[in-house]
Protein backbone atom coordinates (compact mmCIF):
# COMPACT_ATOMS: atom_id res chain seq x y z
CA UNK A 1 0.00 0.00 0.00
CA UNK A 2 1.16 3.33 -0.17
CA UNK A 3 0.63 5.87 2.77
CA UNK A 4 1.93 9.09 1.02
CA UNK A 5 -0.55 11.89 1.51
CA UNK A 6 -2.72 9.27 3.93
CA UNK A 7 -4.33 11.06 6.66
CA UNK A 8 -3.56 9.12 9.79
CA UNK A 9 -5.04 9.58 12.94
CA UNK A 10 -3.17 8.04 15.93
CA UNK A 11 -4.59 8.48 19.49
CA UNK A 12 -2.25 7.55 22.75
CA UNK A 13 0.79 9.04 20.46
CA UNK A 14 2.66 10.69 23.25
CA UNK A 15 4.67 7.17 24.05
CA UNK A 16 4.87 3.56 23.44
CA UNK A 17 3.47 1.90 20.50
CA UNK A 18 1.21 5.31 19.38
CA UNK A 19 4.63 7.48 19.17
CA UNK A 20 6.24 4.15 17.59
CA UNK A 21 3.18 3.72 14.93
CA UNK A 22 3.76 7.89 14.71
CA UNK A 23 7.20 7.18 13.53
CA UNK A 24 6.32 4.50 11.13
CA UNK A 25 3.58 5.99 9.10
CA UNK A 26 5.74 9.30 9.27
CA UNK A 27 8.57 7.32 7.33
CA UNK A 28 6.07 6.61 4.77
CA UNK A 29 5.58 9.91 4.03
CA UNK A 30 1.98 10.01 5.47
CA UNK A 31 -0.33 13.12 7.41
CA UNK A 32 0.25 12.25 10.81
CA UNK A 33 -2.50 13.54 13.34
CA UNK A 34 -0.89 13.18 16.79
CA UNK A 35 -3.32 12.82 19.75
CA UNK A 36 -3.14 12.32 23.54
CA UNK A 37 -3.50 14.85 26.60
CA UNK A 38 0.07 14.58 27.22
CA UNK A 39 0.54 18.31 25.00
CA UNK A 40 4.10 18.48 26.08
CA UNK A 41 5.18 15.14 24.46
CA UNK A 42 3.39 15.57 21.45
CA UNK A 43 5.46 18.44 20.62
CA UNK A 44 8.41 16.60 20.68
CA UNK A 45 7.40 13.94 18.91
CA UNK A 46 6.27 16.14 16.20
CA UNK A 47 9.88 17.76 15.71
CA UNK A 48 11.13 14.09 16.06
CA UNK A 49 9.43 13.19 12.88
CA UNK A 50 9.39 16.30 10.69
CA UNK A 51 12.48 15.23 9.29
CA UNK A 52 10.98 12.89 7.43
CA UNK A 53 9.14 15.30 5.37
CA UNK A 54 5.59 14.03 6.70
CA UNK A 55 3.38 16.96 7.68
CA UNK A 56 2.52 16.54 10.91
CA UNK A 57 -0.65 18.29 13.22
CA UNK A 58 -0.69 18.11 16.81
CA UNK A 59 -3.77 17.95 18.40
CA UNK A 60 -4.23 17.36 22.36
CA UNK A 61 -7.47 15.75 23.59
CA UNK A 62 -8.69 13.06 25.86
CA UNK A 63 -10.78 10.23 23.98
CA UNK A 64 -12.50 9.49 27.54
CA UNK A 65 -14.38 12.81 26.59
CA UNK A 66 -16.65 12.66 24.10
CA UNK A 67 -17.05 16.24 23.88
CA UNK A 68 -13.30 16.99 23.22
CA UNK A 69 -13.62 13.86 20.75
CA UNK A 70 -16.29 15.54 18.77
CA UNK A 71 -14.49 18.80 18.28
CA UNK A 72 -10.95 17.04 17.36
CA UNK A 73 -12.86 15.10 14.84
CA UNK A 74 -14.63 18.06 13.45
CA UNK A 75 -11.41 19.83 13.31
CA UNK A 76 -9.19 17.21 11.59
CA UNK A 77 -12.06 16.66 8.60
CA UNK A 78 -12.44 20.65 8.49
CA UNK A 79 -8.56 20.69 7.74
CA UNK A 80 -7.66 17.70 5.54
CA UNK A 81 -10.90 17.05 4.01
CA UNK A 82 -10.59 13.06 4.87
CA UNK A 83 -9.42 10.18 7.00
CA UNK A 84 -7.53 7.04 5.66
CA UNK A 85 -6.38 5.05 8.85
CA UNK A 86 -7.34 5.84 12.50
CA UNK A 87 -5.65 3.96 14.92
CA UNK A 88 -7.32 3.46 18.14
CA UNK A 89 -4.22 3.11 20.09
CA UNK A 90 -4.91 4.83 23.72
CA UNK A 91 -5.28 2.89 26.46
CA UNK A 92 -4.14 2.01 30.22
CA UNK A 93 -3.96 -0.15 32.88
CA UNK A 94 -4.13 -0.85 36.76
CA UNK A 95 -3.45 -3.41 38.49
CA UNK A 96 -5.38 -4.44 41.88
CA UNK A 97 -8.34 -7.29 42.49
CA UNK A 98 -11.59 -5.93 41.82
CA UNK A 99 -12.42 -5.90 45.93
CA UNK A 100 -9.48 -3.40 46.41
CA UNK A 101 -10.47 -1.61 43.13
CA UNK A 102 -12.41 1.80 43.20
CA UNK A 103 -15.28 1.94 41.00
CA UNK A 104 -13.78 4.91 39.88
CA UNK A 105 -10.83 3.04 38.86
CA UNK A 106 -12.65 1.00 36.72
CA UNK A 107 -14.58 3.29 34.87
CA UNK A 108 -11.83 5.29 34.30
CA UNK A 109 -10.25 1.71 32.16
CA UNK A 110 -13.38 1.74 30.41
CA UNK A 111 -14.12 5.23 29.67
CA UNK A 112 -10.18 5.44 27.90
CA UNK A 113 -9.29 2.45 26.41
CA UNK A 114 -13.40 1.24 25.21
CA UNK A 115 -15.73 4.30 25.10
CA UNK A 116 -12.75 6.24 23.62
CA UNK A 117 -12.44 3.88 20.95
CA UNK A 118 -16.18 4.14 20.57
CA UNK A 119 -16.48 7.90 20.26
CA UNK A 120 -13.21 8.39 17.81
CA UNK A 121 -14.38 5.77 15.16
CA UNK A 122 -18.19 7.09 15.53
CA UNK A 123 -16.97 10.27 14.54
CA UNK A 124 -14.25 9.56 11.92
CA UNK A 125 -16.38 6.31 10.52
CA UNK A 126 -19.09 8.30 8.67
CA UNK A 127 -16.43 10.24 6.84
CA UNK A 128 -14.79 6.98 5.89
CA UNK A 129 -18.19 5.13 4.54
CA UNK A 130 -18.57 8.28 2.63
CA UNK A 131 -14.91 7.48 0.44
CA UNK A 132 -15.95 3.94 0.24
CA UNK A 133 -12.42 3.61 1.81
CA UNK A 134 -10.57 3.91 5.12
CA UNK A 135 -9.11 1.74 7.59
CA UNK A 136 -9.47 1.51 11.59
CA UNK A 137 -6.55 -0.76 13.51
CA UNK A 138 -8.02 -1.11 17.62
CA UNK A 139 -4.98 -1.76 19.45
CA UNK A 140 -5.92 -4.36 21.88
CA UNK A 141 -4.10 -6.85 23.73
CA UNK A 142 -4.28 -11.08 24.41
CA UNK A 143 -5.63 -10.19 27.24
CA UNK A 144 -8.79 -9.51 25.02
CA UNK A 145 -8.84 -13.53 25.02
CA UNK A 146 -7.65 -13.88 28.66
CA UNK A 147 -9.08 -13.18 31.67
CA UNK A 148 -6.33 -12.43 33.96
CA UNK A 149 -6.59 -11.77 37.92
CA UNK A 150 -5.35 -8.33 38.93
CA UNK A 151 -5.92 -6.85 35.58
CA UNK A 152 -10.26 -7.74 35.05
CA UNK A 153 -10.86 -4.46 34.53
CA UNK A 154 -8.77 -4.09 31.95
CA UNK A 155 -9.33 -7.21 30.45
CA UNK A 156 -12.91 -6.07 30.37
CA UNK A 157 -11.68 -3.14 28.30
CA UNK A 158 -10.29 -5.29 25.53
CA UNK A 159 -12.96 -8.15 25.48
CA UNK A 160 -15.04 -5.44 24.77
CA UNK A 161 -13.11 -3.48 22.14
CA UNK A 162 -12.84 -7.17 20.75
CA UNK A 163 -16.25 -7.99 20.37
CA UNK A 164 -17.02 -4.44 19.33
CA UNK A 165 -14.85 -4.38 16.41
CA UNK A 166 -15.46 -8.02 15.42
CA UNK A 167 -19.25 -7.00 14.61
CA UNK A 168 -18.22 -4.08 13.20
CA UNK A 169 -16.10 -6.10 10.78
CA UNK A 170 -19.35 -8.01 9.58
CA UNK A 171 -21.30 -4.49 9.61
CA UNK A 172 -18.44 -3.22 7.05
CA UNK A 173 -18.28 -5.77 4.59
CA UNK A 174 -18.48 -4.60 0.99
CA UNK A 175 -18.03 -0.78 2.17
CA UNK A 176 -14.66 -0.64 1.34
CA UNK A 177 -14.01 0.27 5.01
CA UNK A 178 -11.75 -1.74 6.53
CA UNK A 179 -10.99 -2.43 10.96
CA UNK A 180 -8.63 -4.69 12.19
CA UNK A 181 -7.82 -5.16 15.88
CA UNK A 182 -3.85 -5.39 16.74
CA UNK A 183 -3.34 -7.98 20.09
CA UNK A 184 0.31 -7.63 21.14
CA UNK A 185 1.26 -10.19 24.19
CA UNK A 186 3.62 -7.75 26.78
CA UNK A 187 4.86 -4.65 25.17
CA UNK A 188 7.79 -2.86 26.96
CA UNK A 189 6.67 0.88 27.17
CA UNK A 190 5.32 2.99 30.14
CA UNK A 191 2.35 0.95 30.57
CA UNK A 192 3.44 -1.19 33.78
CA UNK A 193 4.84 2.52 35.29
CA UNK A 194 1.60 3.13 37.23
CA UNK A 195 2.67 2.73 40.61
CA UNK A 196 -0.16 -0.43 40.92
CA UNK A 197 2.05 -2.57 39.36
CA UNK A 198 5.21 -2.38 41.27
CA UNK A 199 4.96 -6.18 42.12
CA UNK A 200 3.22 -7.26 38.52
CA UNK A 201 5.84 -9.35 36.75
CA UNK A 202 8.42 -8.25 34.95
CA UNK A 203 9.00 -7.82 31.62
CA UNK A 204 9.88 -11.63 30.38
CA UNK A 205 12.55 -12.14 27.50
CA UNK A 206 8.88 -12.76 25.37
CA UNK A 207 8.03 -8.86 25.95
CA UNK A 208 7.45 -7.28 22.68
CA UNK A 209 9.60 -3.59 21.92
CA UNK A 210 6.77 -0.79 20.99
CA UNK A 211 8.61 -0.62 17.45
CA UNK A 212 7.56 -3.84 16.88
CA UNK A 213 4.17 -3.60 17.79
CA UNK A 214 3.99 -0.45 15.50
CA UNK A 215 4.74 -2.47 12.37
CA UNK A 216 2.02 -5.12 12.91
CA UNK A 217 0.20 -1.61 13.33
CA UNK A 218 1.10 -0.35 9.81
CA UNK A 219 0.65 -3.92 8.58
CA UNK A 220 -2.99 -3.96 9.88
CA UNK A 221 -3.53 -0.49 8.45
CA UNK A 222 -4.29 -2.20 4.89
CA UNK A 223 -5.19 -5.92 6.30
CA UNK A 224 -8.27 -7.54 6.12
CA UNK A 225 -8.26 -9.49 8.69
CA UNK A 226 -10.37 -9.32 11.79
CA UNK A 227 -7.47 -9.64 13.94
CA UNK A 228 -3.44 -10.04 14.05
CA UNK A 229 -1.80 -11.44 17.34
CA UNK A 230 1.76 -10.26 18.06
CA UNK A 231 4.18 -12.55 18.01
CA UNK A 232 1.49 -14.98 15.90
CA UNK A 233 2.85 -17.94 17.75
CA UNK A 234 0.54 -16.98 20.58
CA UNK A 235 -2.09 -17.41 18.49
CA UNK A 236 -1.51 -20.92 19.03
CA UNK A 237 -2.47 -20.34 22.98
CA UNK A 238 -5.45 -18.11 21.91
CA UNK A 239 -6.75 -21.16 20.45
CA UNK A 240 -5.78 -23.41 22.71
CA UNK A 241 -8.08 -21.09 25.29
CA UNK A 242 -11.04 -21.08 22.80
CA UNK A 243 -10.82 -24.51 22.20
CA UNK A 244 -10.14 -26.33 25.23
CA UNK A 245 -10.72 -23.60 27.96
CA UNK A 246 -11.47 -26.23 30.97
CA UNK A 247 -7.57 -26.99 30.32
CA UNK A 248 -6.25 -23.40 29.90
CA UNK A 249 -8.08 -21.48 32.50
CA UNK A 250 -6.86 -23.33 35.42
CA UNK A 251 -3.63 -22.77 34.35
CA UNK A 252 -4.11 -19.11 33.41
CA UNK A 253 -5.78 -18.17 36.96
CA UNK A 254 -3.05 -20.40 38.76
CA UNK A 255 0.10 -18.59 37.46
CA UNK A 256 -1.52 -14.58 37.94
CA UNK A 257 -3.19 -15.92 41.59
CA UNK A 258 0.77 -17.00 42.36
CA UNK A 259 2.14 -13.88 41.23
CA UNK A 260 -0.75 -12.02 43.27
CA UNK A 261 -0.05 -13.70 46.74
CA UNK A 262 3.49 -12.11 46.61
CA UNK A 263 1.69 -8.91 45.31
CA UNK A 264 2.68 -5.85 48.05
CA UNK A 265 -0.93 -3.40 48.64
CA UNK A 266 0.30 -0.19 47.94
Amino acid sequence: MNYANKVVVITGASSGIGEESAVEFAKRKSKVVLVSRNKQNLEVLAEKIRKYNSEILVYPCDVSQKDQVEKMGRAILEKFGRIDILVNNAGFGIYSPIHESKIEEIESQMATNYFGMVYCTKIFLPKMLEQKSGHIVNVASVAASFGIPGIASYCASKFAMLGFSEGLYHELRGTGVGITVVSPIMVRTNFLKHQSFKSFPKYSSMSLSSSAVAKAVVRASSSPRLEIIVPSFVRVAVWFKQTFPYLINPIVGAAFRKAMRTRKVL
